[in-house]
């Protein structure tokens, strides 16, 4: 009982708001020189260079700070990190410690987060999480901070206030405060308005906690329909009014509910029926044959995207779906027929470009040591031989394409700096060939050749309009195709003397083409009206385009036909963007333009700034002891720091300490020490007598990343001293002695698994190898040894996985020291329990499971916890003990042997936290070794939910 409610409690502890994002200990190299900008508001910290980008962050959340925040009027200075080392776009708000973090490298696809400066929409976006977590320290959840930090806030807002109001109205509020936002896209629209019109009425717990074998659309979306709507109807204060109720717990069980209920008048469950029926009044799916289509699949399907043509019978396309992972094939549109050509190597996204044979895109690549840098190399792939290389390396190109004689490439280099600018490539060998210069500082998206020495490309300038131009590629000039406005454009095509792309228009995204240098929006024959198109691709009289669909991204095939291309206004595009019906947009107010970003002084920012940062106070509670952490970590998370004080109830003895690990330089630096009072011990004739203990530890860790290419791949080596003086206390202090003792602890830990996708219980294919070496450096003697292997294979069905587990242990008999034992003993069995008259040595370990999904329940209780999936493993373990026998000396062997199976149920706890726990039962084949029966049971509970 003891354990589950430790559990339960971590379950808790671990359901905040922002728990997706990814924190990088020592993720960035000492060299990097930081800079700050310190603000009554914020103190924005940055690389040297990034001023112009610090000033802008610096403005906009003062200008939003002296705004109505429509959530408060509470404030506390925000300290934000920009990391420009990453090629990944995002950004984050977080407690424990209180901090923020934007990687500023922009997103080529302007469809997904929209066109404005990337940093300048993460200022709007992630300042109103500030805002939230400002104004929501108040009554029960003020008492939590109390008594545990940062931390236990983070546990008390997410109890109070649900997943989906924290970024919707995040989203809301950079739509108010701009002339774009998610809130004017099309795209963000897209997943709701594809289950609307394809009749697939999900239950509420469905749409809050999503699906392993349905499209369920994310939080982001489904918060901005309800606090939208919320806004609509009652006001830009209703949720200042109902979050304050909330985080006080008015009303203690499901506060945010009755909140709902006082200031609206409604039921919870009405309002947010009515808020999601507002939306989806809006879209008209009458005769939609492609919603029609998404309505007769059972369930999600699979994406197909970018199709391009080979020739008149074959298109190539990126194939991915729940059960397979992204993956270059070929179809023949006339048969069907797929062949596959190559897994993708990991990407930050599934665009590529293809001409004569050849497929180029861009790929990740880790840094070896530096987790917050990254990089995105060009990879070129023969579709006749499957044969790829690699032909850049440590570069930052994104989108590239390939010439028509396979000659050369043109990509994007988005630098650190912030500076962007196209570079044509040597196909051949990487070289650079030339830099085009960016005169009007621009971000490009999707660069395509055009003809013989021009470019077309679309382009962001810095107010976030979006233009279809064509650039030399000689001189880097531009010319403009169509006009620059805050509608979206992506997805440029080129085919002889036609251009094809993607744009927003009106309330979708719809396909257009510069046709004899005219524009022309085309009207597909089978018509898409919920949803949008995009990607098309022109051959030979031949059109294929992909459409967004509640079973998946769904190409769609077509003949040319010219009555099919209506051509329109150049400015046709130039028109304000949809608000979809929240008038509060309609005039928006441009907190980006009002902002004054050139008053503010830039200084040296001191890494060594703050150090002990102490942000939360957490309880520790197991079966026989209690205690309290408290955590200090830096802004820049180069040191994490626990102090801790134990009490053990059976012992009666107490501790106390601290662990430090320091990550700025190549290894990890890590030190500890502790003091025990009052331990017991047992001596000569089991006379009872008491010890107090002096430890201290140092060592190195050195953590390496080798991913790239189609695996993640990672190393780990670490080596720790650990002294310990024992002193005895009490009746026998003068009498007795206890003697102090120190021991290496070394341990490599490697790890390779492939992609997985969404389904798959672990990778198709993986290995994890550890080796753990102790050993004494003093009189004291003791040594022990392991060595630890996990083999990941595919099973039967694309879902199913063997999984070998083989590992051996050695260990000296003297006895002297003894270690703690992390051998992977056959289940059923205690790792440690053996006869009394044997002395182990060593142990072998040889195991094999099954792993296979048995169902997908989607279905939950009381918004506490939701069923997505039950899972089965059958497992054998064999596990060999060899040793001595004290009684006569000779060696002695002892077998364990086991089988059974174990149910696993994944799960989200509160809406918001994945765990996995379940049940085991074994079969025990040697349980008289242990004095056993042969049938045990056991729970499977998650023990390390809590990362410190």
């Amino acid at each position: 009982m003891n354990q589950l409610l430790r559990t339960l409690f971590q379950i808790c502890l671990l359901s905040v708001p922002f728990a997706s994002f990814s924190q990088q200990f020592g993720g960035n190299p000492p060299s990097i020189k930081w800079r700050q900008i310190n603000t009554d508001t914020s103190r924005v910290i940055f690389p040297n260079g990034l001023e112009r980008y610090a000033r802008d962050v610096a403005a906009i959340t003062g200008q939003l700070s002296i705004s109505q925040s429509t959530i408060g009027n509470s404030f506390r200075k925000i300290n934000i990190v920009l990391q420009n080392q990453t090629t990944f776009s995002n950004g984050y708000v977080g407690l424990g410690p209180y901090r923020s973090e934007f990687y500023l490298n922009p997103l080529q696809n302007s469809f997904d987060l929209g066109s404005i400066p990337w940093h300048q929409q993460l200022a709007l976006h992630e300042f109103r999480h500030v805002q939230q977590f400002n104004n929501f320290r108040k009554g029960i959840s003020s008492v939590f901070y109390i008594f545990g930090g940062e931390l236990a806030v983070s546990l008390a807002n997410s109890a109070a206030v649900p997943n989906w109001f924290w970024e919707g109205d995040a989203v809301f509020q950079e739509t108010k405060f701009s002339k774009q936002g998610r809130g004017r896209l099309p795209h963000f629209f897209n997943g709701y308005r594809s289950i609307w019109s394809a009749g697939k009425n999900y239950s509420w717990q469905k749409l809050r906690n999503g699906s392993l074998r349905d499209y369920v659309p994310d939080h982001y979306q489904l918060g901005y329909l309800i606090t939208a709507y919320g806004r609509q109807q009652y006001g830009d204060d209703i949720w200042a009014k109902v979050t304050d109720d909330a985080v006080r717990f008015k009303g203690l069980f499901y506060p945010f509910q009755k909140a709902i209920r006082k200031y609206t008048g409604t039921d919870y469950d009405e309002f947010r029926s009515t808020a999601l029926n507002f939306f989806k009044d809006q879209t008209d799916t009458e005769g939609d044959i492609l919603s029609n289509l998404a309505s007769q699949q059972k369930h999600f399907l699979g994406d197909e995207e970018y199709p391009q043509w080979l020739n008149d019978t074959e298109i190539l396309l990126v194939n991915s779906s729940y059960k397979r992972i992204p993956t270059f094939v070929k179809r023949n549109v006339e048969t069907g027929k797929e062949i596959k050509i190559r897994v993708k190597d990991i990407s930050t996204d599934n665009y590529f470009s293809y001409r004569n044979n050849r497929i180029v895109y861009a790929g990740y690549s880790a840094d070896a040591r530096w987790g917050w840098r990254d990089y995105s190399d060009i990879r070129v792939l023969d579709v006749s031989t499957g044969e790829q290389r690699t032909i850049t390396h440590r570069s930052k190109y994104f989108a590239p394409d390939i010439s028509e004689d396979g000659s050369r490439i043109v990509a994007v280099e988005a630098l650190p700096s912030g500076q962007f600018s196209l570079h044509l490539i040597n196909a051949a060998d990487g070289a650079i060939l030339s830099r085009l210069p960016n005169r009007d500082s621009v971000f490009y998206t999707y660069p395509k050749f055009y003809r013989n020495n021009q470019i077309v490309t679309a382009v962001r300038n810095q107010v976030g309009e979006m233009a279809l131009v064509l650039v030399d590629a000689s001189t880097g000039s531009m010319e403009q195709l169509v006009p620059f406005s805050m509608n979206v454009i992506g997805f440029p095509n080129v085919s002889g003397d036609t251009i094809t792309f993607t744009a927003t228009s009106n309330n979708t995204d719809a396909l257009f083409a510069i046709i004899n240098k005219k524009l022309h929006k085309f009207q597909p024959s089978i018509e898409n009206k919920a949803t949008g198109s995009y990607q098309l691709s022109l051959f030979n009289g031949k059109l294929a385009w992909t459409n967004f669909t509640a079973v998946g991204y769904r190409y769609l095939l077509q003949a040319f036909n010219p009555n099919s291309f209506e051509e329109i206004p150049d400015n046709k595009l130039d028109r304000s963007l949809s608000t979809f019906g929240i008038t509060s947009l309609n005039q928006p107010v441009n907190i980006i333009e009002q902002s004054n970003a050139d008053s503010y002084e830039v200084r040296k920012y001191k890494s060594s700034f703050r150090l002990f940062n102490f942000h939360s106070w957490l309880p520790n509670f197991s079966d026989a002891e209690y205690g309290y952490s408290f955590l200090s970590e830096n802004i820049l998370n180069t040191l994490q720091t626990e102090a801790y004080f134990t009490y053990n109830r059976n012992e009666e003895s107490k501790k106390i300490g601290f662990l430090a690990s320091y990550a700025a330089l190549y290894p990890w630096i890590r030190i500890g020490g502790a003091f025990t009072k009052d331990r017991p011990g047992l001596v000569r004739n089991n006379t009872l007598i008491y010890i107090d203990e002096w430890e201290g530890r140092a060592g190195l860790l050195l953590p390496l990343n080798f991913s790239r290419g189609r695996a993640y791949r990672s190393l780990q080596l670490s080596t720790d001293i650990v002294f310990a003086q024992p002193q005895i206390i009490g009746t026998y202090k003068d009498s007795l002695t206890a003697r102090g003792y120190s021991y290496l602890n070394s341990r490599v830990l490697f790890s390779s698994q492939s992609q997985k996708a969404r389904q798959h219980i672990y990778p198709r294919f993986a290995q994890t190898i550890e080796l753990v070496h102790h050993h004494s450096v003093t009189s004291l003697r003791g040594e022990q040894f392991l060595a630890n292997g996990y083999l990941y294979l595919p099973g039967v069905h694309v879902n199913h996985n063997l999984v070998v587990n083989v590992a051996w242990q050695n260990k000296d008999t003297a006895n002297d020291l003894s270690y703690s034992n992390r051998f992977p003993f056959s289940r059923g069995y205690s790792a440690t329990r053996f006869p009394s008259n044997f002395l182990q040595r060593q142990q072998y370990k040889a195991g094999a499971n099954y792993h296979l999904p048995l169902l997908y329940p989607d279905w939950g209780i009381g918004n506490i916890v939701y069923f997505l999936r039950v899972r089965a493993n059958a497992f054998y373990d064999f596990t060999r003990a060899e040793g001595f026998s004290k009684t006569t000396g000779r060696s002695a062997t002892l077998d364990y042997r086991s089988y059974g199976a174990e149910i696993y149920f994944d799960t989200k706890w509160w809406n918001q936290q994945p765990i996995s726990f379940g049940v085991r039962y074994s079969r025990l084949l040697d349980g008289p070794n242990q004095g056993l029966a042969p049938n045990q049971y056991e729970f499977i509970l998650p023990v390390d939910l809590i990362n410190r």
